[in-house]
């Protein structure tokens, strides 16, 4: 693409880095950024900068935060005796515009994907054993998505914190295989919450 400007050029580029963002959509936004007043492009920066300044992952669930600990998290109305595990941030917004869901979170941050270098190592499983072992937890909600590497995960974490006193559950499988929860609708997402089932190892 020949552009005659270099420093066009460079924002295009930068727009162009970001995920779904195609060489033609980020010369439209960038000559819709051209056209705003040096106010709006001010606060615009600004926004971004402290998108990446001052946001907290909690140091509780790791959920995204303005603060150290996240909303939820400090909500004296909010279960503790009930976390839920998901994959990441997105899945928690998901579950939360459904309504339905009054316990805590747990962000493991990915999945378990031996093909993509992913091992149990880069996830937030340790600190999740943590809170298992500090607080008063009387139910455990494996909120990831139906995939292989959802259910590779499912399993891993069963074997690390499975205990007599603990039960672990899973969604209902209202949430078709191979699908992402943050892409679920929220009735599906919400009644698959509702209708989880006792988390059962298979038998091989």
């Amino acid at each position: 693409m020949n552009l005659p400007s270099k420093v066009l050029e460079q924002v295009v580029d930068q727009l162009s880095s970001l995920p779904g963002i195609g060489k033609r959509t980020a010369l439209r936004l960038s000559l819709n950024l051209l056209k705003r007043s040096p106010q709006e492009i001010s606060q615009f920066t600004q926004s971004i900068i402290s998108l990446k300044e001052n946001i907290f992952s909690c140091t509780v669930c790791s959920n995204i935060s303005d603060e150290p600990v996240c909303f939820i998290c400090s909500n004296p109305k909010r279960n503790p005796a009930i976390i839920c595990v998901v994959e990441d941030i997105r899945d928690v917004m998901a579950i939360e515009s459904t309504g339905t869901f009054k316990g805590l979170y747990h962000v493991l941050g990915g999945l378990i994907s031996p093909m993509d270098g992913i091992g149990p190592q880069d996830l937030n499983i340790l600190p999740l054993q943590e809170r298992l072992s500090k607080q008063e937890v009387s139910e455990v909600i494996f909120a990831l998505s139906p995939t292989m590497e959802g259910d590779t995960t499912n399993f891993y974490l069963f074997k690390k914190i499975q205990r007599v006193d603990l039960l672990i559950t899973s969604l209902s499988r209202g949430v078709a295989f191979g699908s992402e929860l943050q892409y679920t609708d929220e009735l599906t997402l919400g009644r698959s919450l509702e209708q989880r089932q006792e988390f059962k190892m298979p038998h091989l």
